[in-house]
């Protein structure tokens, strides 16, 4: 089957989001098995979470938020969005796999594992990419709304947060996952589903 023929799949992310990281391993899953091509987008929790009554805990977490989105939002100015996609999976493979701090270092080494300019890290503690990263934010929350978090997936239209999953989900199960979730999301009037999560993120 041709890259023309294969069905587009948004994918908003924040590589903060431990959540987001398992969902967006279970898309590239989903990409071996089905005709689809995910898009990389990043979202922002500290963009998403600014103006709400949250905890001072929750607060302080969000503050060291912005450097990862600013790395990615400078990558995908100086080489286009193509790169997104392998740039979040080095630094979350960092993150979530050798459970490395998202510091300077950590952004460095997976701009460089991604074939880019370790000297993107910089943008971490620099404002002159929030406002592309408040711009991807908003194009991805517009289409859910804001009692959301991350991820935010649109297929064919039909737009949706998560799914929230641990463990990941592997093979045909991880296919099938994918086509219920779309069949519910393009339901006309389908507006929630969702239950208490009773397990922590599994990363394996």
């Amino acid at each position: 089957m041709s890259k023309d023929a294969r069905t587009p799949v948004d994918f908003w992310f924040d590589p903060k989001c431990p959540w987001a990281w398992i969902t967006s391993r279970w898309i590239l899953e989903v990409e071996r098995l089905r005709p689809i091509e995910v898009r990389w987008h990043v979202m922002s929790l500290a963009v998403l979470n600014e103006d709400k009554d949250i905890s001072d805990d929750y607060r302080r977490m969000l503050a060291d938020a912005w450097g990862p989105v600013r790395v990615c939002a400078a990558a995908e100015r100086a080489y286009g969005p193509e790169v997104l996609g392998r740039l979040y999976t080095e630094i979350g493979t960092r993150r979530y796999q050798e459970k490395l701090p998202l510091d300077r270092g950590t952004l460095e080494a997976a701009l460089t594992a991604a074939g880019l300019d370790p000297a993107l890290a910089a943008a971490a503690e620099s404002g002159e990419f929030d406002e592309a990263v408040r711009a991807s934010h908003r194009d991805g929350i517009d289409r859910v709304g804001q009692d959301v978090g991350t991820p935010v997936i649109e297929v064919a239209g039909s737009a949706f947060f998560g799914p929230v999953m641990s463990p990941i989900p592997r093979g045909e199960a991880a296919a099938a996952l994918f086509d219920g979730v779309v069949a519910v999301a393009s339901t006309p009037g389908f507006f929630e589903l969702k239950r208490t999560r009773t397990a922590d993120p599994i990363f394996d």
